[in-house]
């Protein structure tokens, strides 16, 4: 049988989450979605961590975008969504992807929820979710969801080492597709601004979102960002 949706998580060296994420999606595998590991060359047992917890697991060359790229063209489903493996569906996602796609769609987000210590999080958020929803553009913390037959359209994720989330929003606007802006949240992990510091962390993601739309290479700006 066909599945509803096919779930495309992108990993490397993500053995201590790969379980946990791969069993909050248990419930949807049930409901009819397929969901599909692409790993980018693991040393630490994170493929391990996937078996009998995952439809198809595979490998691709390393980079976000190649491995998102290497999953939807397995994927059996007509609607694909990429997820991050640090990130957690809400509970009703399928039914709410089901009717903005019914609606009209081809492609859409949902407002995101950033988990971490820092209390400023919360602002970042919202003003994530204002940002996507003014622009439409997405982030890949919002779980990008689009009908296969558009992703093939518009050539996928671009092979590029960063911004692959951004410039693909900006292919599916310029072929005429406006996003559908879930209000639903998905819940995503602060690790990064954790890790980083907040405020050290929006001024590096503004510094690179302003240097990639005045032309910046995405190869330039993966440098700063690491």
């Amino acid at each position: 049988m066909t599945p509803s949706l096919s779930i495309v998580i992108p990993v490397l060296n993500e053995s201590a989450r790969m379980a946990a994420a791969l069993q909050a999606l248990a419930t949807l595998r049930h409901r009819g979605c397929e969901v599909i590991v692409c790993d980018g060359g693991s040393t630490d047992g994170t493929l391990s961590q996937c078996v009998g917890r995952a439809d198809q697991v595979l490998t691709a060359s390393p980079g976000r975008a190649r491995q998102m790229n290497a999953g939807a063209a397995v994927a059996r489903a007509e609607v694909l969504l990429f997820l991050h493996v640090d990130t957690t569906l809400p509970s009703d996602a399928t039914a709410a992807i089901g009717q903005a796609l019914a609606e009209g769609a081809a492609w859409g987000r949902f407002d995101v929820h950033i988990d971490g210590r820092a209390g400023m999080l919360r602002v970042v958020a919202a003003f994530m979710n204002w940002r996507s929803r003014w622009t439409g553009i997405a982030t890949g913390d919002q779980a990008i969801f689009v009908r296969r037959s558009v992703f093939r359209a518009v050539g996928g994720f671009p092979d590029q080492p960063l911004m692959e989330d951004v410039e693909l929003c900006r292919r599916l606007r310029q072929h005429g597709h406006a996003p559908a802006c879930l209000r639903q949240r998905v819940r995503t992990s602060g690790r990064r601004w954790d890790e980083r510091g907040v405020w050290r962390t929006i001024v590096l993601m503004w510094r690179l979102r302003w240097r990639y739309w005045r032309g910046a290479s995405a190869e330039t700006l993966a440098r700063l960002y690491r």
